[in-house]
């Protein structure tokens, strides 16, 4: 039977149109849709349990977005053939998704739930990434799930001076800011994105465009929602809840909690103590046979410590370790820390300490990109690892979550718009930061230790570049509200934002905001943008004291690049055959070479670290490069001997006959005896055939002639 396919249209500001249609594919999904734009789809659907997890007190849900390479014509790589793992891409707009919906599921909603995205027809014109939280919220919408959306998510450029709303690929690649936006109709949730050394006020401009057009894809879901019936959503209950318990538990803890918070310790491991044996305490008081819900007094407990420590910001303006809410934590910093890597910086703010290290690498090192939308090579790279020692846990390791991930790409967003153009350059960059110690704003102390160990490596940034996380308490009831700059791992996790902005002396360069409350006004948010623009002015001038400007030259442990310019005709001359040439001299040297073809000229890349195996090498290439001149001598070896003379090569790779009539200037009747193989002389480019080629080479011009037979003697 044919299905019943119900399906709605709105547009962007320039006319482009976006459908959403249900009812075709994935119907025994609680939710499904397919979103299309322009030549790109996506299939997005939904599935939530009826019954909450066990024992849970948070939503298990999970978002998976995925591209599958048919979707543009392609087949994957790797052995085989076949969609795997999610690449880093995948991840971090899974992580884009998931950051924009999941604040809107009900607080006491424990059911698993799974929101999968996959990218099925794929067109640079209409890139998915900024297509795929709509296309969630739709699943969510057309189905029982209760969800308090709905939600939409565009991209904002500015091309020229003009923004430009889910832009094509090449108008993203000429735009001087790129964010992603999700909001719902009253309020914008997260903004992730980049920018070259803008303004507050353009940032702003930006948000306030993108929400306009966000309205209008929330309204078409709320139509959608209304003709797919699901207005009702399924009824549940997934917690015990007991009123009583948590009123007695407020009259009984809230003031020694609200005591311990007004100690103002600096060390989390204190106050964590502190806080810990109120509740201990509490629990050690219970008789043996109490029916007391343990677990819910424990749950009741952690609002308890919420409401206090947010109560204490809002009525004394005070925080939990004592700072006023401008106040940036105490910040050293060094450089040259480890000696054998090529740059490397320790930054310290607070309880949060990076180790970071930059490594000169060659073209070899290149990140491969196998993507079905992107593939090509990245030559900055940016590692942030998270142990569970930083923060005194014991945690396996089971290399890099997606929380890794999220944070090394927004200090990698960070540092790219400061770096020299790598395009131009033979190098290949890695930057790795170890967070040693956590309590807060660990990504942002990855992007001030990755400035300072860029700089201290000597690669010429524009400008250093610091990060500074804002947070936000606020009481809807009594409209009042603290932002506080340079956020505790605590203040995020009981705060309403988690704001993370980067930037150089002249502007932003990335940022990534998080809402958990709704209300959040655009003068709210330019008070924080500014707040924040004096907190990395702050940090800025802390980092200077270490260092200010980059190193004017390289450490000896890094390696130099020469780069040579040839015909690329020239190319496979300096390869050799099966690459015979080109390893022939990276043995013999220890150098290392590259080798591509860049504008139809040769690029003969040469990395080393000592000048004398960088010489040898730049000689070596020379050599192999150089373009004969009639009339110039050189040092030849003799290859080979035949009957009418002998091959000499006299420049690198380069043979030519030198005549049995060009060897002396007596008449030769034969070779025998005359010259060895592997004998070295002196031999003179006589001609270079205009047809063929080839060289003639003499010997007999460099040897004096002697006198004829019979020649009277000059007395």
């Amino acid at each position: 039977m044919k299905p019943t396919v119900i399906s709605r249209t709105c547009s962007l500001p320039d006319g482009r149109q976006i459908t959403i249609e249900t009812g075709k594919l994935a119907r025994q999904a609680d939710g499904s849709v397919v979103l299309r734009m322009g030549n790109t789809m996506i299939l997005a659907t939904v599935v939530s349990n009826k019954e909450g997890v066990e024992g849970a007190d948070f939503l298990p849900l999970s978002v998976d977005y995925q591209e599958k390479f048919a979707a543009t014509g392609k087949i994957p790589g790797g052995f085989l053939r076949r969609e795997g793992k999610l690449s880093d891409y995948e991840v971090l707009i899974s992580r884009l998704v998931d950051r924009a919906i999941r604040p809107l599921f009900p607080d006491d909603y424990h059911a698993e739930t799974q929101v999968n995205i996959q990218l099925i027809s794929g067109d640079n014109s209409a890139l998915p990434d900024s297509l795929a939280a709509f296309a969630a919220s739709a699943a969510l919408s057309v189905s029982d799930i209760p969800f308090q959306g709905p939600i939409s998510e565009v991209r904002v450029v500015r091309v020229d001076g003009q923004y430009i709303i889910n832009p094509t690929l090449e108008q993203k690649e000429k735009s001087d800011l790129d964010f992603i936006v999700a909001a719902s109709i009253e309020n914008i949730l997260m903004v992730e994105g980049e920018a070259k050394e803008i303004q507050e006020a353009d940032m702003l401009q930006a948000l306030k465009l993108a929400h306009e057009t966000i309205k209008i894809q929330c309204q078409l879901q709320i139509e959608l929602t209304k003709e797919v019936g699901k207005t009702e959503k399924r009824k549940y209950e997934h917690e015990v809840k007991d009123e009583s318990l948590r009123e007695a538990l407020h009259k009984l803890l809230y003031d020694k909690v609200y005591d311990v918070a007004r100690k103002q310790l600096k060390s989390k491991h204190d106050r964590s103590e502190l806080f810990s044996k109120i509740i201990e305490d509490y629990l050690a008081s219970l008789p043996e046979e109490t029916t007391i819900n343990k677990d819910l007094v424990k749950k009741y407990y952690k609002e308890i410590q919420k409401k206090a420590c947010r109560n204490l910001v809002l009525n004394e303006k005070v925080r939990l370790d004592g700072r006023k809410t401008t106040e940036i934590r105490p910040i050293w910093s060094e450089v040259d820390y480890l000696p054998s890597t090529h740059g490397s910086a320790i930054f310290t703010r607070g309880e949060t300490q990076s180790l970071t290290t930059a490594t000169l690498g060659t073209k070899l090192d290149e990140q491969l990109i196998d993507g079905a939308m992107f593939d090509g090579s990245n030559k900055f790279i940016l590692h942030y690892n998270f142990p569970g020692f930083s923060t005194g846990e014991v945690k396996p390791n089971r290399g890099p979550g997606r929380r890794e991930v999220g944070h090394g790409n927004l200090a990698m967003r960070s540092l790219k718009q400061v770096l020299p153009d790598l395009t131009q350059s033979p190098y290949t960059i890695r930057v790795v930061s170890d967070i040693l110690e956590s309590n807060g704003s660990s990504s942002m102390a990855t992007v001030c230790a990755g400035s300072l160990a860029l700089m201290d490596a000597g690669i010429q940034i524009s400008a250093p570049v610091s990060g500074i996380a804002m947070g936000m308490i606020s009481d809807s009831a009594t409209k009042k509200y603290a932002i506080l700059s340079d956020i505790l791992g605590d203040e995020d996790h009981l705060g309403d934002m988690d704001f993370k902005v980067t930037g150089t002396e002249k502007g932003i360069t990335a940022c990534q905001m998080d809402l958990k409350v709704d209300g959040l006004t655009y003068e709210v948010l330019s008070e924080a943008l500014n707040q924040a623009k004096d907190g990395r002015q702050f940090i800025l001038n802390e980092m200077k004291k270490t260092l200010s400007a980059p190193r004017p030259d390289f450490k000896p442990s890094a390696p130099r690049a020469v780069t040579i310019t040839i015909d690329k005709d020239l190319i496979g001359a300096v390869i050799g055959p099966g690459g015979k040439v080109v390893q022939d001299i990276q043995k013999t040297t220890g150098a290392t070479i590259v080798i591509e073809e860049v504008a139809n000229k040769g690029l003969v890349n040469i990395f080393a670290v000592d000048q004398k195996v960088m010489d040898a090498a730049v000689k070596r290439v020379k050599a192999i490069v150089a373009v004969p001149e009639v009339g110039e001598v050189y040092d030849g070896k003799v290859k080979s001997i035949m009957p009418f003379g002998a091959f000499v090569e006299f420049m690198a790779g380069k043979d030519g006959l030198l005549h049995i009539s060009e060897i002396k200037w007596e008449r030769l009747e034969k070779m025998d005896g005359v010259l060895e193989v592997g004998e070295e002389i002196k031999v003179k480019l006589i001609e270079v055939d205009k047809k063929t080629g080839k060289f003639r080479l003499s010997r007999k011009v460099l040897i004096p002639k002697p006198e004829a037979k019979g020649e009277s003697q000059t007395s």
